[in-house]
Order: C-alpha cells, then sequence, then structure tokens
C-alpha cells in the first residue's frame, strides 16, 4: 500500500501491522472461531447468518479496536484512543460490506480446520484497506 500511495516503503510501520497481525489478530481469530463453532455447530443456513452476525456484531467490533488502539500503542501516540474514536465507525461500515460475505462463505464452504487460515488470508487484505484508513486520517 506504501507504493501504491507514491511514497517509499515504511518497514517501521510494516512492522507495526506484522506485529499487531501475529501478537493479537491471529491469536483473537482461531480462539473466536472455535468459540463460535462450539457454540453453533454445523452448517445449517440458520446457524451459518447466527454466526455471521455474531462476528458482525461481537467479533468484528473487537478486531477493528484492537487494531486502532493498538497500532496507536505501537506508534506511541499520546491518546491511544483517539484513532478508534475518529475513525472506528466508518471502517466498521465499510467492513459491512466485505466481512458478512468473507464468513458467509467462510462458515459455509471452508472445512473448520481451514477456517482460520482463510480468514487470515482476507483479512491480509482487509489490513491493506486498515493500513490505507489508519494513515490517511480517515475520519468520517
Amino acid at each position: 500500500m506504501q507504493r501504491l500511495r507514491g511514497g517509499p516503503a515504511d518497514w517501521r510501520q510494516t512492522q507495526r501491522v506484522a506485529t499487531l497481525a501475529v501478537t493479537f489478530h491471529g491469536n483473537f481469530n482461531y480462539v473466536w472461531l472455535r468459540l463460535l463453532e462450539r457454540t453453533l455447530p454445523g452448517r445449517a443456513p440458520r446457524t451459518i447468518l447466527a454466526k455471521v452476525l455474531c462476528d458482525q456484531t461481537v467479533g468484528g467490533p473487537i478486531a477493528l479496536s484492537a487494531f486502532y488502539v493498538g497500532m496507536s500503542i505501537l506508534q506511541g501516540k499520546d491518546d491511544i484512543f483517539l484513532d478508534l474514536k475518529q475513525k472506528f465507525w466508518n471502517t466498521y461500515k465499510s467492513g459491512l460490506m466485505y466481512w458478512p460475505f468473507v464468513q458467509l462463505t467462510n462458515f459455509s464452504l471452508v472445512p473448520v480446520h481451514w477456517r482460520t487460515a482463510y480468514t487470515g488470508l482476507c483479512g491480509f487484505l482487509w489490513a491493506t484497506f486498515l493500513c490505507f484508513s489508519q494513515q490517511s486520517g480517515d475520519e468520517k
């Protein structure tokens, strides 16, 4: 993303994002997807929709909040909640155009043991968008 914006690569920023992905997001996704499957087992249409709804109302906000607060901590910002306050709702609404479809596919087509990997791959694409939003000052 940094090169697409016309500037040189910011390896410190890349390191911060990678640190957050490895230390929090990968673990959270693993635990969260296991919890969803234990709580709502199976692939019945009603169950799949319930998982997607839970993911979007609980899991998504936790992961998004952790991203903005975590990045602020790693960047050494004075107000670690400022980006979260300014950007959460706009990013969350944007995520509602992406994640429900990702998770609908995940819960209906992907075998349980591959779900974390699939979510990680889709999360990589989403992280590209988040980094752009986090750096661009998208405050709507």
